[in-house]
């Protein structure tokens, strides 16, 4: 079946249809990862969002029920060049046009996603129309104009859990899996898969859910540490009365100026215990400690983002996912940029010099991506230990 992209600045694309049919507006982004697009689709923090592929061959190793980042996806649309409708991989469970076709998401191929990418980081991220059938180009323009804007949306409402809940408390959804090899040893076998055993619980924590990623959760009990998970709009003092260990702010969708009641929270929890913030959850702290936030030109999205510490010089590889950014120049004495991105020099990282508090803007938990960053979660255990060792 035929289908259309449209941009409100009056671009449109014609393509070929797959996955479910129908119309959505959202806001058009692209990422620039060559694998992990089941786990893009099911990333909470793309709520509202139409995603372009830049990688042309999309479906190569189709889907299974194991590397979602949540219960379903959450891209409003799906764009990509050519569309593989026959997966091979060991792990495949079904196709990507079955996928999506069941999740009622809709998709286009066969157009030209190299000049889709290069028109949006020149005019920059907008709003847009993804729909098949026989639909006009100038209806399809006028569609995605009356669509709503990113800024000033709170998706963080829609992504929520609804009720608190215990990550993993049999510890069946974390241990990490490994292929057989020779020089690897693993503690349980079962067919395929190889699972590695978990640590021992060191840290009782709460992790606030703006629209959290499976990976961190698992990436967190594998650190050694309990996770609560509790709604975005918990106030504090019920948190503090729960008496974690700790508190982790996690990834979302949407404006982080739009979440004004969160910020009065957080910051009260500042200074009473140790907390850690990531993607939105840095956005949220960086407006809790005092700062303000901004909309990117287009964003970065994408596995291969450089970000260099600032305290030792080194650079990481990093995943990245994000529309908006934190301004420097709004942020108070007492908090220190730690990380900036090497492409344009954006805030990447942050810490409290007077709290035990600190957050970066990128993904540690990757997923897809490298682990570069993936010892974030180490040292927000050491936080916590060297804030119960001064206490």
């Amino acid at each position: 079946m035929k289908a259309i992209l449209a941009l409100e600045d009056g671009r449109h694309f014609s393509g070929e249809s797959f996955g479910a049919n129908g119309e959505q507006t959202g806001e058009i982004c692209f990422n620039t990862s060559m694998t992990g697009y089941q786990e893009i689709l099911t990333d909470p923090s793309y709520r509202g969002q139409i995603v372009t592929m830049t990688y042309p061959h999309i479906g190569n190793y189709g889907v299974n029920s194991k590397d979602t980042e949540s219960d379903c996806p959450h891209v409003r649309g799906f764009v990509i060049e050519e569309l593989c409708d026959v997966p091979s991989n060991w792990r495949s469970e079904s196709s990507l046009h079955s996928y999506l076709e069941e999740n009622n998401i809709i998709g286009i191929q066969g157009i030209d996603t190299r000049a889709l990418t290069k028109h949006l980081r020149e005019k920059g991220a907008m709003r847009a129309f993804l729909g098949t059938g026989d639909i006009s180009p100038e209806e399809a323009v006028r569609k995605a104009s009356s669509a709503d804007s990113m800024k000033g949306s709170d998706f963080v409402r829609e992504v929520t859990t609804k009720e608190s809940y215990q990550w993993d408390p049999d510890n069946s959804e974390s241990r990490e899996w490994v292929l057989a090899n020779p020089t690897t040893e693993p503690d349980e076998v079962e067919g395929k898969d190889h699972y590695l055993s978990l640590p021992e619980i060191k840290h009782r924590i709460i992790a606030y859910d703006f629209g959290i990623k499976k990976n961190i959760l698992r990436c967190l009990r594998r650190e050694g540490f309990s996770v609560n998970v509790v709604n975005a709009r918990t106030k504090a003092e019920d948190v503090l009365s729960m008496k974690p260990d700790g508190i982790f702010l996690s990834n979302g969708p949407g404006d982080p100026e739009a979440l004004g009641d969160i910020h009065t929270e957080i910051n009260s929890l500042l200074g009473k215990i140790p907390v850690f913030g990531i993607c939105l959850g840095h956005q949220v702290l960086a407006h809790a400690l005092g700062g303000k936030t901004f909309k990117l030109k287009f964003g970065h999205r994408g596995a291969n983002q450089p970000v260099k510490d600032l305290r030792t010089g080194s650079v990481a590889i990093t995943s990245q996912n994000h529309g908006f950014a934190v301004d420097p120049d709004s942020l108070p004495s007492n908090t220190e940029v730690t990380h900036i991105n090497l492409n344009d020099n954006t805030v990447e990282g942050l810490r409290s010099t007077e709290h035990p508090t600190f957050c970066v803007q990128y993904h540690p938990e990757a997923s897809p991506g490298p682990n570069d960053a993936k010892y974030f979660f180490s040292e927000f255990s050491a936080l916590i230990e060297n804030s119960k060792n001064s206490s």
